[in-house]
């Protein structure tokens, strides 16, 4: 697993009220079915989602359901090696696929009162909470973007993007909180 700071420079995202880039971390794309899903449970300690757009997490890891047989896994940085090694070993013999995309993501945190009207600005779902709530995560537009989107509390929601769209994604968060202020 490369070192993810001297792999790369962290893109230039413009920063508002609400809006904040978050650590970097690992990210895998697992494709298997259910022996894939409960093996890689097994080597994360962590429930990999059966229900559809639902996502779980402990500690500094996540699993997100992204389809019938794919979830985005993510990993804070400093267990990325140990992830990567058990993932490994636990899915060996069994018919996946295990991507490493850690190079191609970066995350932002949209927090506060005005998260879902910021995101509303260029998001086309539904984010009341009745409809899209805690622990619910998509694929999604974003401005002209593609992101995934993923509720981690009642006012907080995480933003998975690729590295290049995410200065337009950030500068799109800061314009829209131009309007809310």
């Amino acid at each position: 697993m490369p070192d993810l700071h001297s792999a790369r420079r962290a893109p230039l995202l413009a920063t508002s009220s609400g809006v904040r880039p978050l650590p970097p971390a690992a990210r895998w794309i697992l494709r298997g079915g259910p022996e894939a899903r409960l093996a890689a449970k097994g080597a994360l300690k962590l429930a990999l989602p059966a229900v559809a757009c639902r996502a779980t997490a402990q500690g500094d890891c996540a699993a997100l359901w992204l389809g019938p047989d794919e979830w985005l896994l993510i990993s804070g940085e400093h267990t990325a090696q140990e992830c990567a090694a058990a993932l490994g070993a636990a899915l060996a013999g069994l018919a996946h696929s295990l991507v490493d995309v850690s190079h191609r993501q970066v995350a932002l945190e949209v927090s506060g009162p005005d998260a879902r009207l910021l995101l509303g600005a260029g998001c086309p779902l539904d984010l009341d909470p009745t409809v899209f709530p805690a622990g619910m995560c998509t694929r999604t537009m974003l401005g002209k973007a593609e992101i995934v989107l993923w509720r981690t509390g009642a006012e907080v929601f995480r933003i998975e993007v690729w590295r290049s769209f995410a200065p337009y994604v950030s500068a799109f968060l800061s314009e829209a909180a131009r309007g809310v202020s």
